[in-house]
């Protein structure tokens, strides 16, 4: 997909803008209050997005030759709905919000879903992030509140290996 506006476009992301998308993965940490987490190097970001097996999609906002904005995702399966589309991160660069900019890399990745006739596309946002519940609920999407997320760490997973 390249959807053009007069600011700014969006195409699908290539391995030469992956430097940009860690700074923005980098500044979404920062601003969810967990700037620590983030270990994903460059490298291997380019590796799981481009190398010979990967595992997610990306869409870039690109502004005067600047990467403002991204959208990485991926497929996940869904017994219930068969595949289905992830959105793991949406991040536009602060200075350029309020642009269409977050819209357009949204109904992107909604597009690729539809294209693909994936049974639904998920996300998720934290409870906090008032501003983009709002911009989430502008789009008439459902936030789900039934739901809890599960999650082990890399050193959990380990732990939880060797016990066996």
């Amino acid at each position: 997909m390249d959807e053009s506006s007069s600011a700014f476009t969006i195409r699908s992301g290539t391995q030469e803008d992956v430097a940009s998308v860690h700074k923005l993965i980098v500044e979404l940490a920062i601003y969810e209050r967990a700037e620590n987490e983030v270990t994903t190097t460059i490298q291997q970001l380019k590796e799981d997005g481009f190398g010979v097996d990967p595992i997610y999609r990306l869409f870039v906002a690109e502004s005067q030759g600047e990467i403002v904005g991204m959208a990485l995702w991926y497929e996940k399966y869904s017994t219930w709905k068969g595949r289905c589309g992830f959105l793991e991160d949406l991040v536009v660069r602060q200075t350029h919000r309020g642009k269409g900019i977050g819209k357009a890399l949204f109904l992107a990745v909604a597009e690729a879903c539809a294209v693909a006739d994936y049974g639904r596309m998920e996300w998720q946002v934290l409870d906090w992030n008032e501003l983009a519940i709002g911009f989430y609920d502008s789009l008439g999407a459902e936030l789900d509140s039934e739901w809890l997320n599960g999650k082990l760490t890399r050193e959990g997973l380990r732990g939880l290996a060797t016990s066996r």
